[in-house]
């Protein structure tokens, strides 16, 4: 079965930037849509950003003009690029692929951003 794992995640001034990555194993095919989920505490996880396997994006309204979603079908990865960060910004986030009809998650990294 799939596994995922993030990395990327720390803490930064407001303004600055992080580069968040997310490599999936034991896919014998390109995952049809990978993404990332983010959660603040007593707030629900909500959806940052997602791409299909043929590229086409989709962002959350705060974060649009600010991340950028890519992925190297290659190796089943996929990176969030995080710019002008905000505190609103600061959460948990979770790494996301569906893959045969199946959702996996990876156990996620932190992300702070200071004011």
């Amino acid at each position: 079965q799939v596994q995922l794992v993030e990395s990327g995640g720390g803490s930064v001034q407001a303004g600055g930037s992080l580069r968040l990555s997310c490599a999936a194993s034991g896919s014998g095919f390109i995952i049809n849509r990978m993404g990332w989920y983010r959660q603040a505490p007593g707030k629900q996880r909500e959806l940052v950003a997602t791409i299909s396997s043929g590229g086409s994006t989709n962002y959350e309204d705060s974060v649009k003009g600010r991340f950028t979603i890519s992925r190297d079908n290659a190796n089943n990865t996929v990176y969030l690029q995080m710019t002008s960060l905000e505190p609103e910004d600061t959460a948990v986030y979770y790494c996301h692929a569906l893959y045969w009809q199946r959702n996996y998650w990876g156990q996620g990294t932190q992300v702070t951003v200071s004011s």
